[in-house]
């Protein structure tokens, strides 16, 4: 099913993201983690694509496998990263040919071991580009990435804003905004985008901080900033993985009901690949999956 339609049909969506696991004989390990979070009823399951199509093999199965053997709805991702339009569209109609409805179309991020982005000879420079070119094929429901923080190659967050503007007249149908701490950002990005004319929904993603050095190389990678009252707290017990994971979960559950107050659309939860932390959250919340659209709240982070 288009992912479009179910952001029509329902008030608010839960998703969950994985990531292909580098070593061979993990895979069955991350079937078992996707089966269980299958077990909390999400709208679709996400599958990223790694850097210069390091994962695309991967990333097919496992796309492949969640929509057969799961019967999840998945999106894949896909970048322009070493990329021709004749692999793009070789990719595609792979995805295709496994019935995956749902692609996210993204730039990318430089290979490992490059600083910037270089479009690859043949292939795309935006990905306003990619977009395009997936809905001029007419089977996908097209979602693109957003960053409540602005980018962090953007001159601007306004600049930023322009630029997803592009991938929204290029065809996207929703946006999934990058891992963010502080719901504020995320509430001024909404309105910007408003303001700016884009009206595609749009989906927070919730990042549980679950060890200090994951978080740290993560949020400096994407730009995301953490607050200080959630650093200091960390910051106390980074050693302890245990505690680490305690506060993570404790501000993913507050962070998450901010975000049910204040209308939006859906979750999108950033798994890291483990099943038992989610089911934590989740535990705590009372999602209004089948209730109708409340108001926005005042109380924000």
């Amino acid at each position: 099913m288009f992912i479009r339609e179910l952001l029509k049909q329902k008030r608010f969506t839960l998703s969950f993201e994985f990531f292909p696991p580098k070593r061979e004989g993990n895979l069955e390990n991350l079937f078992a983690t996707i089966q269980e979070l299958a077990d909390l009823q999400p709208d679709f399951i996400s599958v990223t694509y790694g850097a210069g199509g390091s994962t695309r093999e991967k990333s097919l199965e496992i796309a492949s496998r969640v929509k057969k053997e799961i019967r999840m709805e998945v999106l894949a991702h896909l970048t322009c990263v070493q990329s021709t339009k004749d692999d793009i569209a070789r990719i595609l109609e792979a995805f295709r040919a496994e019935n995956i409805e749902n692609i996210l179309a993204l730039r990318g991020d430089p290979p490992t071991g490059t600083e910037k982005f270089i479009t690859p000879e043949g292939g795309f420079s935006h990905a306003s580009d990619l977009v395009g070119f997936i809905n001029g094929m007419d089977f996908f429901s097209i979602g693109v990435a957003g960053s409540p923080e602005g980018h962090i190659e953007a001159p601007s967050l306004e600049e930023d804003i322009k630029n997803l503007k592009r991938k929204v007249d290029a065809g996207a149908d929703f946006i999934i905004t990058q891992l963010f701490f502080d719901n504020s950002y995320f509430y001024r990005f909404r309105d910007r985008t408003q303001a700016l004319g884009i009206n595609i929904p749009i989906l927070p993603g919730v990042f549980p901080i679950l060890n200090y050095k994951q978080v740290e190389r993560i949020a400096g990678l994407c730009g995301a900033s953490i607050p200080q009252t959630l650093a200091n707290k960390i910051e106390k017990v980074r050693d302890k993985n245990e505690e680490v994971e305690k506060y993570g979960i404790e501000y993913a559950v507050l962070q998450t009901e901010d975000l049910i107050k204040n209308s939006a659309a859906g979750i999108h939860i950033y798994s890291m690949n483990r099943s038992e932390p989610v089911q934590r959250i989740l535990k705590e919340l009372t999602l209004p999956r089948l209730q109708p659209s409340s108001p926005a709240g005042q109380d924000r982070l």
